[in-house]
């Protein structure tokens, strides 16, 4: 395994140093990369067949985002939820949950089997060790209902479901938790049961960012801060790690007609003081092959 993974090559393969590039998700209806630039408040979709990356600028800090299958986008922004249409680009409000909590946005998102999204929020301004945690997870039902899932998260990251539906992953960023949850879960009710620690990141280079499933049920962790991305099997015992051209890698999706391409999105600022030469992508999208390993396709909400 380490031959190959010492051939692994990491390609650069849209250098527009985002702000905060997050949220991958490969569209298999029209073959594209949607993700988003959080701080600049930019929905794109990049499509790696012709290299174009076409920009929606919504005004506000997009934390997450689901697609339904006609390719209107939901957005979970500062002040809740949105939906786009991508044909006029009109906004309609939907609904925001977290009202109540001044000084929180969401942050990482992904949807369940049945098109069910689920988002979690954060303090805009981060936390501290000490302060209590203001992070919450909610879920927008297809029917438009929404719910409190969760809270007490710090910073809400890692969000990802099994190939079969009945695991779901969260993790907690904050330095001092940095932890990745696992969680038996009733894919008919949406009810996460049996919580227990899937993996503590304490013991490696990064803290964990988004996440994603592989077809074999092995999580792939972006390991922001330590210039990896680290796989993850089903038992919680790591298997890969690849090193990163970036420090701060944010999210890892499965992509291309073969599900094959594993796209990592980044992060472009505060990067570490005298790494600039050595990381002169960051804020890129990342793209690589590891033979042998592929996705399954993400479902659309709804």
């Amino acid at each position: 395994m380490e031959d190959i993974l010492g051939q692994i090559h990491v390609d650069c393969v849209l250098d527009i140093k985002a702000n905060l590039g997050e949220s991958p998700f490969w569209s298999i209806i029209d073959q594209n990369l949607y993700w988003v630039d959080i701080n600049n408040c930019l929905l794109c979709k990049f499509d790696p067949s012709n290299g174009q990356n076409q920009i929606f600028d919504v005004g506000k800090p997009i934390g997450c985002f689901a697609i339904k299958k006609n390719l209107n986008v939901i957005l979970a922004l500062t002040d809740g939820f949105f939906e786009l249409n991508q044909n006029d680009e009109s906004m309609s409000f939907i609904l925001n949950p977290d009202d109540n909590i001044a000084g929180n946005r969401f942050n990482d998102g992904t949807v369940d089997l049945k098109g069910r999204f689920y988002a979690g929020t954060m303090p805009i301004l981060g936390s501290t060790s000490n302060s209590n945690p203001k992070g919450n997870l909610y879920c927008l039902n297809p029917s438009g209902i929404i719910k409190k899932t969760m809270e007490g998260f710090y910073t809400i990251n890692g969000l990802a479901f099994s190939p079969e539906g009945n695991v779901a992953y969260v993790s907690d960023s904050a330095p001092w938790i940095r932890t990745i949850w696992a969680y038996d879960y009733d894919l008919d009710e949406g009810i996460w049961r049996n919580k227990r620690i899937f993996f503590d990141t304490k013991s490696i280079a990064g803290r964990p960012d988004g996440g994603c499933v592989d077809s074999d049920g092995c999580y792939w962790m972006a390991g922001v801060s330590g210039w990896q991305i680290v796989r993850i099997t089903p038992k919680g015992k790591i298997d890969m790690v690849i090193e990163m051209p970036v420090e701060k890698p944010t999210k890892i999706t499965f992509g291309g007609k073969n599900l094959d391409i594993i796209f990592v999105t980044s992060i472009g600022k505060d990067i570490t003081i005298g790494t600039e030469k050595k990381q002169p992508q960051a804020g890129g999208i990342f793209a690589l092959k590891i033979p042998g390993v592929q996705g399954f396709s993400l479902p659309y909400f709804g």
